[in-house]
């Protein structure tokens, strides 16, 4: 554990609260007690902890903070969702999005700062990438959010499909996974939680060998690479074949499938052929497709098609019995529905940030690469020569 008297306690794990126990001569359950209280108890300041003596609690305090992101401002839709905008270490803007249902809620949680993939269609793609958010930072997420959710008896759904792109922040991610599925932390089952990724090939590799696996959604938007590489710059390294190769060898429980995640965008890959493509690239494998039409938005050049396209395309798929469902959007007034995640000060238009220049289907990878090889050790061949 880091000596430091400012050192935010959320995000450890047992093990190492069990380090900081033996460091203060205290036994093993104290740790456990303290751990409970962090995750389980939800709570945020040393007295709370009654079921420790006085005076660990008066060492805590000296050297500990149980810290969240700092909630900045949160907006409200017609719809019920909520977006919080969140402040991390070094000034930096993250977002999460409360949604409730009926029958569950769903939280959506951030792993970066900024991204660094680049996707077309993507408002979070249009920042720079600042930084990976720690365990703390990505469990602080849910940690605030269920405190401002409260004592709600509906089931609980996490989808890591925020800001960043989860894969490129494996170790951490990994970690905040642990902390939320442990019984005696969040307690959460890995069936109610989903983590979306672009297609970070060695990545899913990674995590087909854990001991540990939520639910896998990819986000696939096209049917050929001529299209992908223009959706989705690290196509160009790692291709729909090779995707969906490491698809086919992802090990899944019963009762489990992938959902492949098709963002439909007018003129590009909302064409009736496109939906017989998909067809025959899905066949074999344990999925379903969630549709989503775009979502407009000022620094997007793209449209969604029309509701008589989007139908058609989602009626392709149910005659060859491809189950496929149309995700509609949820807070998009606030601009917090799928791909509008920017750190945004205000619901319908950027004061944090300047909107970058009108993006153009012929992006390049440059600034993508580096961080693929920094995870992963990945020979850069796009990048430019020193």
């Amino acid at each position: 554990m880091e000596n430091s008297e400012s050192y935010n306690l959320t995000g450890a794990t047992l093990a190492e609260i069990e380090a900081l126990a033996a460091e203060f001569g205290e036994p093993r359950y104290r740790a456990r007690q303290i751990y409970s209280g962090l995750y389980r108890r939800r709570l945020r300041d040393w007295d709370s902890f009654t079921d420790l003596a006085r005076p660990l609690r008066e060492k805590l305090r000296g050297r500990f903070t149980i810290s969240y992101p700092e909630t900045v401002r949160v907006f409200v839709s017609s719809d019920g969702t909520r977006r919080y905008l969140f402040q991390v270490e070094g000034g930096q803007r993250i977002e999460s999005v409360f949604i409730p249902e009926d029958r569950r809620d769903t939280l959506c949680i951030s792993t970066q700062a900024g991204c660094a993939v680049e996707c077309l269609f993507c408002v979070t793609g249009k920042l720079p990438m600042r930084r990976n958010l720690t365990a703390g930072e990505i469990v602080g997420q849910v940690l605030a959010l269920q405190e401002d959710r409260g004592a709600d008896s509906k089931r609980l759904n996490i989808v890591i499909m925020g800001m960043g792109e989860p894969l490129l922040n494996y170790d951490n991610v990994m970690k905040a996974l642990r902390l939320m599925t442990d019984p005696l932390g969040l307690s959460l089952s890995t069936r109610r939680i989903t983590l979306s990724t672009s297609g970070i090939v060695p990545g899913l590799q990674r995590l087909a060998q854990e001991d540990l696996v939520p639910n896998l959604a990819i986000s696939l938007n096209a049917t050929t690479d001529e299209v992908r590489d223009r959706l989705i710059p690290i196509n160009r390294k790692w291709n729909i074949a090779s995707l969906l190769d490491a698809c086919r060898r992802f090990p899944l429980e019963p009762r489990r499938r992938i959902t492949f995640e098709y963002v439909l965008i007018e003129g590009l890959n909302d064409a009736p052929e496109d939906a017989r493509r998909l067809v025959k690239l899905l066949k074999g494998l344990k999925k379903k497709v969630n549709l989503i039409p775009l979502n407009p938005d000022p620094w997007v050049p793209l449209k969604a098609p029309s509701e008589e396209r989007v139908l058609a395309f989602q009626k392709i798929l149910h005659e060859n019995h491809l189950t496929a469902y149309i995700r509609r959007p949820r807070g998009n007034d606030v601009s917090a529905a799928c791909g509008m995640l920017a750190g945004r000060e205000y619901p319908n238009e950027d004061g944090t940030h300047h909107p970058p220049a009108i993006a153009k289907a012929g992006l390049t990878t440059e600034g993508t690469m580096s961080t693929e090889k920094k995870m992963f050790g990945v020979e850069d061949n796009n990048s430019p020569a020193e």
